[in-house]
């Protein structure tokens, strides 16, 4: 049997956080999981997750249910549980440094100053992990950019939301389905 893909969206747990621009990852992994008409589980490695094919192939898709900063914890757990090679694990995010709605993708990395990647790097002992980074935008004026990112999108952004996340969506299973270099040529150009 082949090797699982590990895909965990990055979020902060609850209400209080579900709009926030910080959960773009949570809700790229919802709409994996609305594809397959599936549910999240808990699952002991403290993420919910769900089991089943994507995009043609035997995968896990996973929200850590801590809080950011403390990812690292439950994305090595999962990993180890379920068997996953680095290679295989893909880590959908928020950022920053790119323009509202646009999708980037990568192996490997600094963390750009992302409390979520910092501790995921830490846990797994190496950045050489896939990532989906959908953008969120800078803040505007001097707002901190930690306020920023807990804070909902605006009701301009909600309207184009759904579009963006089914890219981010899109750009998953184009990694797990053709690989990085054909995914960054579909994704990095004009959409």
């Amino acid at each position: 049997m082949p090797d699982p893909w590990l895909i965990v969206g990055l979020g902060n747990p609850g209400p209080t956080y579900a709009g926030n621009r910080h959960n773009a990852g949570f809700m790229v992994v919802d709409a994996l999981a609305a594809r397959e008409g599936a549910r999240f589980k808990a699952h002991k490695t403290r993420a919910d997750v769900v089991e089943g094919r994507f995009a043609g192939v035997r995968g896990v898709l996973a929200k850590p249910r801590g809080y950011m900063n403390e990812s690292g914890g439950p994305v090595a757990a999962l990993r180890s549980f379920f068997g996953a090679p680095l290679d295989q694990v893909v880590v959908v995010h928020d950022e920053l440094d790119i323009d509202f709605g646009a999708i980037r993708v990568k192996l490997g990395g600094g963390d750009g100053g992302h409390n979520g990647l910092r501790s995921i790097t830490k846990s797994l002992g190496s950045n050489e992990y896939l990532r989906v980074r959908f953008g969120i935008g800078r803040p505007p004026g001097r707002m901190d950019p930690a306020d920023f990112v807990l804070r909902d999108f605006t009701s301009s952004e909600r309207k184009d939301l759904p579009s963006f996340i089914d890219d981010a969506a899109e750009a998953v299973e184009s990694l797990v389905r053709v690989g990085l270099a054909q995914t960054q040529a579909n994704f990095h150009g004009p959409r």
